[in-house]
């Protein structure tokens, strides 16, 4: 194992026990809460706050639509975004709830470990407050991971190709295991990603008892995340994936990509929860809620599945996207897991 890899992973253990252990179940002293009364002092409150932030490993794309949609509804507040990993933004969240100097407001993620053990404690969050959540439509009781984790979006993986290499496409995860195809396919290392671990269990769970097996002896190309796969997968760098999103912009932008979703096809939630360090807290709610209506179900859910029914550009539901079974994605089993796949992919 690496010693990027190793450190990583004692990170995420770190983050894991530190919020398993923190019992904490209200807000806590540092919390920053919103404006008491109702919706409108909290939207007032916000307008005067004047600006709000979000850290999030959606794509970029959806971000800036997001930001667009935003402040066309809340002209009087500005929205910011930082886009990284689980690995690089958690551990960021963890700190300025520690230290309490925060920068974000919103914090979304889809790692599935670090959602339950954070849920469970509740430290580093406060309650969403607003109307959007009680919707019918959006099903709060479908909705929320404890109480203070909103399901926003939900990541649903597939079949992708090169139509410029591969006119005929892909039918099922099988053909990727063509001969022809070694060297040329791109998968995603799974170092620090506890839901990428659970893809791959998926692969021999639902496709072939040895699919990563068989899949590693096609010598892949490695690289540190789905966007890197789809990137590559546009430049014709590599000419087929098992492991990414729909490419419905790559598509609208003409790039010479197709993809198709297998039965089954694994998915992962995207949850999100406003910091208790919070800088601007009631701009923090105003987003939040924002996030769960219409207007920003259809900014986030291009090529993703919606939280929302009847979203346009969305190629799922996010509820029926399961939450990975986090007891099989423990540190020490994603350490294991993760020795395994070095020795079949990184010979």
């Amino acid at each position: 194992m690496s010693s990027f890899a190793r450190r990583t992973l004692v990170l995420i253990f770190a983050a894991a026990v530190a919020a398993a252990g923190t019992a904490c179940s209200s807000s806590t002293p540092s919390a920053n809460l919103p404006v008491p009364g109702d919706w409108a002092a909290v939207v007032a409150a916000a307008e005067e706050e004047g600006s709000v932030h979000l850290y999030s490993t959606q794509h970029p794309d959806n971000l800036a639509k997001l930001k667009a949609a935003f402040e066309r509804k809340y002209p009087r507040i500005t929205m910011e975004f930082t886009r990284g990993t689980d690995v690089e933004i958690n551990p960021r969240i963890e700190a300025e709830h520690r230290t309490g100097r925060g920068t974000a407001d919103v914090h979304m993620t889809s790692d599935p470990v670090w959602t339950a053990t954070a849920a469970e404690s509740g430290q580093y969050s406060v309650d969403p407050v607003g109307p959007s959540f009680d919707d019918p439509a959006y099903g709060r009781d479908r909705s929320f991971h404890g109480n203070r984790f909103f399901l926003t979006s939900a990541a649903v993986f597939g079949l992708g190709w090169n139509t410029a290499a591969l006119p005929a496409g892909l039918a099922t995860p099988a053909d990727l295991l063509d001969p022809a195809l070694r060297g040329r396919i791109g998968v995603t290392n799974p170092a620090g990603f506890a839901a990428v671990v659970d893809q791959y269990q998926f692969f021999d769970r639902n496709w072939d008892p040895a699919f990563t097996e068989k899949l590693a002896a096609q010598r892949p190309r490695i690289y540190p995340s789905a966007l890197g796969v789809a990137q590559a997968l546009n430049s014709g760098e590599i000419v087929a994936t098992p492991m990414v999103q729909p490419l419905v912009r790559e598509q609208a932008a003409g790039a010479p990509v197709d993809w198709k979703l297998p039965d089954p096809a694994w998915g992962t939630p995207w949850y999100s929860h406003i910091a208790a360090a919070a800088p601007h807290p009631n701009a923090a709610q105003v987003l939040a809620d924002f996030m769960v209506t219409r207007e920003g179900q259809i900014a986030l859910s291009s090529g993703y599945a919606a939280a929302l029914p009847d979203i346009e550009g969305a190629v799922a539901r996010a509820q029926e996207v399961p939450f990975p079974d986090i007891a099989a994605l423990t540190p020490d089993a994603v350490t294991r897991y993760q020795q395994t796949w070095q020795g079949r992919f990184q010979r």
